[in-house]
């Protein structure tokens, strides 16, 4: 385990984790039929002690469908937490479920994967207008951000509640260099707080990286885990890997 950093504090919150079950969907939708059954992973990902659901509905439906969306929310007693570009059919998506919080990627339809932030001061106005219409709905709005601490900052300007840190450069240089990997992330962090902006992060943190990023972050509220905590499950049982999981965060 990496040495901390210089003058590190605690977090004073309790950070929540959220899981992403996308890959339950993508794993059913490439046989057909319902086995693995998502809902029933929803409920057992909250019975051990998940804090939140995350699910990613993109147009192509290649895992999380329409349908889904809509199964799901009467399940969840945690948090619902839907993700995607917010195109008219992400806003219907969240406005019907009632989700409690939208998660904004700037990912078109062709992406794989998330695999950038909003530049959020180029696409000011966009987000702007979306997010006031999402706020309508009653949810709280979170927009994908990279580590640069003035597009942190400027995530204040559209109306955002928060930021979801885009985790992927930090997981990448993390064996070689965790406070290397780490320092945009904290500088980020702190332009964001200094606005008002509650702080979320996700994306390939796994049960190596997670600690020393959680550690480092004062006062994150949130991650969103899915890919490596399912591939984890397929080895340790999902209801170990949960609890694995919030340990790294407690």
């Amino acid at each position: 385990m990496p040495c901390l950093l210089l003058g590190e504090i605690y977090n004073e919150v309790m950070t929540k984790l959220s899981v992403n079950i996308n890959k339950f969907a993508t794993l059913r939708n490439s046989r057909g039929g319902n086995n693995p059954d998502v809902l029933q992973a929803a409920r057992d990902c909250q019975r051990f002690g998940a804090d939140g659901i995350t699910i990613h509905p993109r147009p192509d439906e290649r895992h999380i469908t329409t349908q889904d969306v809509y199964d799901l929310k009467p399940l969840i007693t945690t948090e619902f937490n839907i993700e995607g570009y917010p195109d008219e059919r992400f806003i219907k998506l969240v406005a019907d479920s009632k989700a409690e919080q939208a998660t904004l990627v700037p990912d078109g339809p062709d992406v794989l994967t998330s695999n950038a932030g909003w530049d959020t001061i180029k696409h000011k106005s966009f987000l702007q207008d979306v997010i006031g219409k999402l706020k309508e709905t009653g949810a709280r709005v979170s927009i994908f951000v990279d580590p640069v601490a003035e597009l942190a900052a400027a995530a204040a300007d559209t109306g955002a509640d928060r930021i979801e840190l885009y985790t992927e450069n930090y997981a990448v240089q993390y064996r070689d260099n965790p406070e290397k990997a780490i320092a945009p992330y904290i500088e980020a962090a702190k332009a964001a707080q200094e606005r008002g902006l509650g702080l979320n992060a996700g994306h390939d943190l796994d049960l190596e990286n997670l600690r020393y990023f959680h550690l480092n972050i004062p006062d994150l509220l949130e991650v969103s885990i899915g890919h490596a905590l399912v591939c984890d499950a397929l080895y340790l049982g999902l209801e170990n890997t949960i609890r694995l999981y919030l340990k790294e965060l407690r």
